[in-house]
């Protein structure tokens, strides 16, 4: 009776037959057009001990007032705000960590990537603000990295009294293409003054707006070329006036016969003696040099130097060189490391590619005692043994570098090359800038970044004792 009243009128459904065989699939489908409702912070986007929030807590306590007596924007002036320096330094020291060397992909991540979200807090970033502040504040991560060793060893956990000493080369932001000579570049520079005469030329009989900026544009990019043609033209009378005072040649390219003359044939020396190479400076890094690399390989690079705290993974100082050896390079760093900290170490410990008897010398002579090895020669002579030209700071190395204290000592030289992997695993292989200067900027960049994540752990070690 209740099935006649309430389902009776229904027709009668019909059983699904199935198909012989299999039946067809059930899957998932993204639905895009869903609405959902998510309760959410960017402070939950990464964990309470993320390398993030320790770059964060480092940069808060900076005094940055420098910097932001530089902002334009002020209370009670119209204009859009700027963004804080502070953001700026914790976004690259991460990045630099994280082996980020593009402004362009660091602003992409800056919108995407959860760490760099959190870092940004909804603040937009663009890469030209990333890319001027990376190179425009040498001298504040000179004093950062500076005061960053000196509360180390404040607290007590590292001790500068052995320091260790090495290089690394990075391959800089120009191609071995670009290398020309001296009549190259006067012909290059004739051509870009041609084009800034001729745009001059433009500007006053048209000067419709839409070709102004677009002349505007392509008067920059000429003097911008021209800036570093003219550079070029510089390093080349530079390395000229050495070569004529009969210095030796740093980062030059090998001394091998000169190309063909007009005629086809090779020229001939006139005193038999090989010619130099004709020198060349690069059209887009005017003072790169052409060095060897570890590969074997000539490439146009620096050589940069990383002074560290013997036994730990702290950089005390760096330094970039264009020259191809090492040799030579312990003093200036041994100097830097004194102006900067009023004091130099009692052992420097370097590799035997750093081994010069002058170098050696003088920091014996301002008591501080160097550890290399010595450069087995062709002859296969006792290198310990003493020569009737030896000075003291000479006679006291062989000395110290035969006995068994000497050579554990320079065993720990070893973990130094913990900080050159580091930074290779970084993107410390080829430079996206350019000139020297910008180099050591950026070698700054690492050396601090690796002070801040490695400092932590001292400071946990010694606060779990």
């Amino acid at each position: 009776m209740i099935e006649k009243g309430l389902f009776g009128e229904l027709p009668q459904q019909a059983a699904v037959k199935q198909e012989a065989g299999l039946g067809a699939p059930r899957m998932w489908e993204p639905e895009r057009d869903t609405i959902e409702l998510r309760a959410m912070s960017l402070d939950s986007l990464i964990g309470g001990d993320h390398p993030a929030r320790l770059i964060w807590a480092y940069v808060s306590r900076l005094d940055l007032r420098e910097l932001e007596a530089r902002i334009k924007a002020r209370e009670g002036v119209a204009g859009h705000p700027a963004i804080t320096p502070r953001l700026l330094l914790a976004l690259w020291l991460y990045a630099t960590s994280e082996g980020v060397v593009s402004a362009r992909l660091l602003s992409r991540l800056c919108a995407r990537d959860d760490v760099y979200r959190w870092l940004c807090g909804g603040i937009e970033v663009n890469h030209r603000t990333l890319g001027e502040f990376r190179v425009e504040h040498g001298e504040l991560l000179n004093r950062l990295l500076a005061a960053s060793v000196t509360a180390l060893a404040a607290e007590g956990l590292i001790d500068l009294d052995m320091l260790a000493q090495d290089g690394v080369r990075v391959r800089a932001a120009a191609g071995a293409s670009s290398f020309r000579r001296r009549g190259r570049l006067d012909e290059h520079i004739a051509a870009v003054k041609a084009l800034l005469a001729e745009l001059a030329k433009e500007a006053d009989t048209d000067p419709a707006a839409n070709e102004e900026r677009l002349r505007k544009r392509r008067a920059q990019r000429a003097a911008e070329r021209l800036s570093r043609l003219e550079a070029a033209v510089a390093k080349v009378a530079e390395i000229e006036a050495q070569r004529s005072k009969g210095k030796p040649q740093t980062g030059n390219e090998p001394v091998v016969p000169p190309p063909s003359g007009e005629d086809g044939a090779p020229p001939q020396p006139e005193d038999g003696k090989p010619q130099r190479k004709a020198i060349r400076a690069s059209t887009t890094d005017p003072e790169a040099r052409v060095i060897k690399m570890p590969d074997g390989g000539f490439r146009p690079a620096y050589n940069m130097q990383i002074a560290s705290v013997a036994g730990e993974q702290i950089a005390v100082a760096v330094d970039v060189s264009t020259s191809s050896s090492d040799r030579g390079l312990a003093r200036p760093m041994l100097e830097k490391i004194e102006a900067t900290y009023g004091e130099l170490p009692n052992q420097h410990l370097v590799d035997g590619g750093f081994s010069k008897n002058d170098d050696i010398e003088w920091a014996h002579g301002a008591g501080v005692a160097m550890l290399c090895p010595p450069i087995i020669n062709k002859h296969n002579t006792d290198p310990f043994a003493p020569r009737e030209d030896d000075g003291p700071g000479i006679s006291a190395w062989r000395k110290r570098m035969q006995g068994e204290v000497g050579k554990a000592t320079y065993r720990e030289r070893s973990i130094h090359e913990c900080i050159n992997g580091r930074f290779r695993q970084w993107g410390l292989v080829q430079l996206t800038v350019r000139s020297r200067a910008k180099a050591l900027v950026v070698l700054t960049w690492y050396a601090l970044a690796n002070n801040i994540l490695q400092g932590e752990p001292l400071r946990r070690a010694a606060a779990a004792t």
